[in-house]
């Protein structure tokens, strides 16, 4: 699977659009765990941490991610149709970079902690509280999936594609 990104004017307009809720009904489970795998097979091509399914030209709410934990191991995300219900109100000011915006970084303000509800591979709903990196991914692919791109909120940007040549 070939990553979408914002440097085709048609490619932008892709990945500003809402994505639709996934329906789990038109799909069987082979199918969705294949989706998965490609997913993760995909972001971790790419040295990522996550990746949205618009990412990869497809319209539906559905995100992967692995973020490392502190121990050193790191757990696998793919969550479906998934919102943010609660957030913290302090923000933290982090650089975030996009495989879909490649060789760009900003800082970008986001809530610390968050609670996301999603529904699993299965179609059965998740409640997962996040804080630190894992909270600030969930937001970057959440924002992918309602059409934004971190560069919409960045502080300032800086193209390190130019500034190495």
């Amino acid at each position: 699977m070939n990553i979408v990104t914002n440097s085709e004017k048609n490619n932008d307009k892709f990945l500003r659009q809402k994505t639709v809720d996934f329906d789990f009904s038109k799909f069987s489970k082979k199918e969705i765990n294949e989706l998965i795998q490609e997913m993760k097979k995909t972001m971790i091509a790419a040295n990522g941490i996550g990746l949205s399914a618009n990412q990869i030209g497809l319209k539906w709410k559905v995100f992967v991610a692995q973020v490392p934990a502190s121990e050193g191991d790191s757990k696998f995300y793919a969550l479906f149709n998934p919102s943010i219900i609660k957030t913290s109100e302090d923000g933290v000011l982090y650089e975030e970079g996009c495989l879909s915006v490649p060789g760009k970084y900003g800082e970008v303000k986001r809530p610390r902690y968050i609670i996301v509800k999603a529904q699993d591979k299965k179609g059965r709903p998740v409640k997962i509280k996040a804080w630190g990196l894992l909270a600030r991914v969930f937001q970057h692919e959440i924002d992918h999936l309602n059409g934004g791109l971190f560069i919409d909120k960045a502080k300032s940007v800086v193209d390190v594609s130019k500034a190495a040549k």
